[in-house]
């Protein structure tokens, strides 16, 4: 419908102006809101259509009378009424489709996208000869590609995506049964085979996403000005082409989590169009080129988990004041040398990944002009020296994740001034000193891993300025002192690790209850999965880049919902609360002196781990645990229970969880007692603490290997992660 504006310029009292306006606005009004008439036959066919649905959101009812502008979803053509468009895009639609939709001789757009359509195509689509755009993605299609739809020789866009059971070949005639074909999408289903050779020269393809299927093959150069081409996640093998034939129009290309295999040619460079690679997860290998120098159009270059190899290179895009990478990742590569200083030249960058690489030398002092970084990953490497002060430069960062490498030094006070900081991680380093006061201006923080350094001092109250805090670990350092008062007082923490320092004094009898984590029985399906080791937490960052160049940062936090205080020197008793957290799954209070009696343990319903070894707790065994079902790992041992220990409550199921307990008798078969173990002296934790510590973790670990094969249940030891997706619009 047009509508022409004309600006009428007269000399008139304000009593007649109004009532021009006036009129002026209910004729306009009046040709917006014409009506047009459906075609009788097509509003026949439609409501057939309707009539086997299942619209569960009441969607469609809008179709009573024959106004086509009230029918949601339906365009008409103005003079004739004919039906032109279908659009039920996310409406929740089931149920089958009736053949009379196919009896709209006009209809030139039919998109269904995003409903609950569980059949195969219907081979009466190759009747709607009219038709330029079908899309069918996102339901639950199933089968095979109908030949009819080779019919369809106006087709402009045919989308199939995300019908997992849609699958076979790719259609032989689909690079050449119509002239006009710019878009293809047919990613996120089950195809297999080789691409169609015809599809490598349909010129008038713009459009090509073959993602997440089975597809194999040699991967070969297409021949068209594609703009958007994805490949990923097959089995394509070969080496790289140079799709010379895009060089001036191809914007994204992903050929990530394939076979892929050689060098990356120094062609790649020419594609000036190209905003987004990602060729992660093949086999590219050597060194790159110094002469492979992308353009300051590119925005993600993602060559993570190859294995590429030699030093960084100097320079790997052009950049200006207001354009450039914006997303770079190197990581998982056999990367070695220095970090170069150019990298601190790529001033739009906003997430950097180098970890698990063989770099060594200093994180570059001048990092902090990389003034819009949100991420910095250089964990798993050979990194020494210390952490430069001028990164808080990067005062836009949310992640600063730096494990596992030779950095020494001490945390800089000044580091608060990254008060935007989510995830702080320097774990498994060198550094010393105290954690500084001024850290509690992060007051972001939700994870902080500083486990396994040179740590010293007391707890401070500072800490508790994190009241975000999800995950804490202080895990083998040299804190010492009492565990504070406030220490229970962070409402979503899921984990907390202070073991293997020198903690002293009680366990604080605070509210426990304050975690939601702790206090909550309800598990779901993630958290019910196998857990890690009691020092590591798995962290998955997102990274999402739609089109533009800003990003978007997000993390999964996959960790035990837990306490750890194990090789410490605490003493006194176990507070009562402390047993009675309904969500707690993982609880080690091992090697340490801890007295007097244990609590009963029937409230902690998700319990998974409990070792309370190695201490000096005395009187009868606690409680009933038969209805404790996800109790996977129990250890005792080590202590002065006494008593006798029958089979009614439960703990048949861990021989071995009494050992080191002379005065303590286990119901044999007969009834009588078995001693729990040989005579052995409790309580001595502090004789080979720290071997005894490590032995700990290790039959923590193989209790739970075993259990995994013979019990059904299993304790994985995972390294941390680090993953993002990458999601595009061309």
């Amino acid at each position: 419908m047009e509508h022409k504006w004309v600006s009428v310029f007269c000399h008139c009292n304000p009593l007649n102006l109004r009532a021009l306006l006036l009129i002026f606005f209910v004729l306009l009004c009046s040709n917006l809101s014409q009506s047009v008439d459906l075609y009788p036959d097509d509003k026949a066919s439609v409501l057939l259509f309707r009539s086997c649905l299942q619209d569960p959101s009441q969607s469609l009812s809008s179709w009573v009378g024959s106004d086509c502008t009230n029918w949601t979803g339906i365009t008409c053509e103005n003079q004739t009424g004919r039906v032109v468009s279908v659009n039920l895009t996310n409406m929740n639609l089931s149920g089958q489709i009736h053949p009379n939709l196919c009896k709209l001789p006009f209809l030139e757009h039919l998109v269904l996208s995003g409903n609950n359509f569980t059949c195969t195509i219907p081979l009466c689509f190759g009747t709607l000869r009219s038709l330029k755009t079908l899309h069918l993605g996102y339901n639950g299609f199933y089968g095979t590609v109908p030949d009819t739809l080779m019919r369809l020789w106006q087709l402009k866009e045919l989308v199939l995506n995300g019908n997992k059971d849609l699958g076979g070949l790719i259609p032989w005639w689909v690079g050449n049964f119509s002239a006009q074909l710019e878009k293809l999408d047919i990613g996120f289903n089950s195809f297999h085979g080789e691409i169609p050779e015809s599809l490598l020269y349909l010129k008038s393809l713009k459009y090509l996403d073959l993602g997440n299927n089975n597809l194999s093959g040699t991967l070969s150069d297409f021949h068209q000005s594609l703009v958007f081409l994805n490949l990923g996640s097959n089995q394509f093998s070969g080496t790289l082409p140079c799709f010379s034939a895009c060089v001036q129009s191809l914007r994204v290309l992903n050929l990530a989590n394939n076979s892929v295999m050689g060098g990356m040619p120094t062609c790649m460079a020419s594609l000036q169009a190209l905003k987004h690679l990602n060729l992660s997860f093949n086999h590219l290998s050597y060194e790159l080129s110094p002469r492979l120098v992308f353009s300051e159009k590119l925005l993600v270059l993602d060559l993570s988990n190859n294995d590429l190899s030699g030093h960084l290179p100097s320079k790997i895009a052009e950049t200006t004041e207001k354009s450039g990478l914006v997303l770079l990742d190197l990581s998982h590569n056999r990367f070695s040398g220095e970090i170069p200083l150019k990298i601190t030249e790529l001033k739009s960058l906003q997430a950097l990944f180098l970890s698990n690489n063989l770099l060594v030398g200093e994180i570059p002092a001048r990092i902090g002009n990389l003034t819009y970084l949100q991420v910095i990953d250089l964990s798993h490497n050979l990194l020494s020296g210390s952490i430069p002060l001028n990164i808080v430069g990067c005062f836009q960062l949310l992640a600063l994740i730096l494990n596992n490498n030779n950095l020494s030094g001490e945390i800089q006070p000044e580091l608060d001034a990254l008060d935007s900081l989510k995830i702080l991680d320097i774990s498994n380093n060198k550094i010393s000193g105290e954690i500084p006061l001024t850290l509690a201006g992060c007051k972001s923080l939700e994870i902080v891993d500083f486990s396994s350094n040179n740590l010293s001092g007391t707890l401070s109250d500072a800490i508790t300025k994190w009241s975000n805090l999800r995950y804490l670990s202080l895990a083998q350092n040299e804190f010492s002192g009492n565990l504070p008062s406030w220490l229970f007082t962070f409402q979503v923490i899921r984990m907390m690790d202070f073991s293997g320092n020198k903690f002293s004094g009680f366990i604080p009898d605070g509210n426990f209850n304050m975690s939601i984590n702790f206090k909550n029985g309800e598990l779901d399906k993630m958290q019910r999965e196998p857990f890690g080791t009691m020092h590591n937490a798995d962290t998955k960052v997102f990274i999402i880049v739609t089109g533009s160049t800003e990003l978007s940062f997000s993390y999964v936090l996959s960790s035990v919902v837990g306490i750890d205080f194990s090789n410490n020197v605490l003493d006194g008793e176990i507070p009562v609360g402390l047993f009675g957290l309904r969500g707690l799954q993982y609880l080690n209070l091992s090697h340490n002196f801890l007295q007097g009696r244990v609590p009963d343990l029937e409230k902690m319903r998700s319990l998974r781990a409990l070792d309370i070894s190695h201490n000096s707790l005395s009187g009868h065994i606690p409680g009933n645990i038969s209805s404790l079902q996800d109790l996977t790992l129990l250890d005792l041992s080590y202590n002065c229970f006494s008593g006798f220990v029958t089979k009614k409550q439960g703990y048949w199921r861990f021989p071995g969880a009494f050992a080191g307990n002379p005065d303590l008798c286990l119901e044999s078969s007969d009834g009588g007692c078995d001693p729990a173990s040989l005579p052995v002296v409790p309580g001595n934790a502090l004789e080979g603490e720290e071997d005894e510590g490590w032995i700990s973790v290790w039959v923590f670990c193989l209790s739970a290997f075993l259990s995994f094969y013979f019990g059904g249940l299993a304790l994985f030891c995972s390294p941390r992660a680090r993953n993002y997706i990458l999601q595009t619009k061309a």
